[in-house]
């Protein structure tokens, strides 16, 4: 796709404006090309592409199988530029014709453009998911401490948090299937009948491989865990479009068990997950979390996350307006 370079120039300047720590806008993938004129004679253009996954696809997981994905190139444009580019959108999917139950729009965008948010949120998408990161040293909130548990004498009991190994799968699918359940009520997470078998072997493949997952085990049972990895934002590699160049921590899954939630489990796993992916050289961590969710919107603020992107999105794609 050839894109004026002034409109990549003047998003670039409008995004660096809204948030300081969104890396620099990167040339816009392959796809249909999407353009629509503004009221002043100026265009936007956006690039949309189709992706179909496969039925036995770990994205599923998380993803509708059908996904409509469109990059919006605004340039300086706000809410205006938005909106005449959604409605662009929406004629393209009028001629596509009727689209599975198992289909979605989506558009990822800066979590601080309020403007872009209101022209999104009268087209049908919803705020689903958002990006969060932390920077390396950040502190969980003072306020959200816990108390220490204590056991029935009194004494304080705190929960053993170790390094998950292969011989602990079945204890961290469990707790991945419990967070996956939960997460599937709340956010974009599809709980797919073979969700059990598409966790076990990633799930053995990162442990096997000595992926950073930490177990949180009380009388020698696991109670939480903490997933995570490594990852590297460099030129070129697609983890740049998102966040600033460095090698990151990315926490994939954080479980506690509902009978053990409230006792600062999930804050001790994390202090302890930030420590270590700092001792292993990372610049900060990021997440995916989804607002609607009653324990993630809350517990992810508190330990020193900030949304830096939104995953707007809609299901099933018939449905965007």
């Amino acid at each position: 796709m050839t894109v004026s370079r002034g409109l990549v120039e003047a998003q670039n300047t409008r995004f660096a404006c809204l948030d300081p720590v969104l890396p620099p806008v990167a040339a816009p993938p392959e796809g249909d090309v999407l353009t629509a004129a503004l009221p002043d004679g100026s265009r936007v253009a956006g690039v949309l592409r189709r992706q179909v996954h496969d039925r036995a696809s770990a994205a599923r997981l998380w993803s509708a199988t059908e996904v409509w994905e469109l990059t919006p190139l605004l340039g300086g444009a706000g809410a205006a530029g938005m909106d005449a580019l959604l409605r662009a959108w929406r004629r393209r999917m009028d001629r596509v014709g009727a689209t599975e139950r198992d289909s979605a729009c989506v558009l990822t965008w800066p979590s601080r453009d309020a403007e872009a948010a209101r022209a999104l949120l009268d087209h049908g998408l919803v705020p689903l998911t958002v990006i969060a990161v932390r920077r390396a040293g950040a502190g969980a909130d003072p306020r959200a401490t816990p108390s220490r548990p204590v056991a029935a004498d009194g004494a304080p009991v705190a929960p053993v948090i170790r390094r998950a190994t292969p011989a602990d799968l079945e204890a961290v699918l469990a707790l991945a299937l419990a967070e996956l359940r939960f997460s599937s009520l709340v956010g974009s997470t599809v709980d797919r009948p073979d969700a059990a078998g598409v966790k076990r072997r990633a799930l053995a493949e990162r442990l096997a491989a000595g992926g950073p997952a930490w177990l949180a085990e009380r009388d020698g049972i696991a109670v939480g865990l903490a997933e995570c990895a490594l990852v590297t934002s460099e030129p070129g590699n697609p983890t740049s479009t998102r966040l600033p160049p460095g090698r990151w921590g990315y926490v994939n899954c954080v479980s506690v068990l509902p009978a053990a939630r409230g006792a600062g489990i999930g804050q001790r796993l994390m202090a302890h997950a930030h420590r270590e992916l700092h001792r292993l050289g990372t610049v900060g961590s990021y997440l995916y979390y989804n607002p609607p969710n009653p324990l993630s919107s809350v517990f992810w603020p508190r330990q020193g996350y900030r949304p830096l992107w939104t995953m707007w999105e809609v299901r099933p794609a018939g449905a965007l307006r």
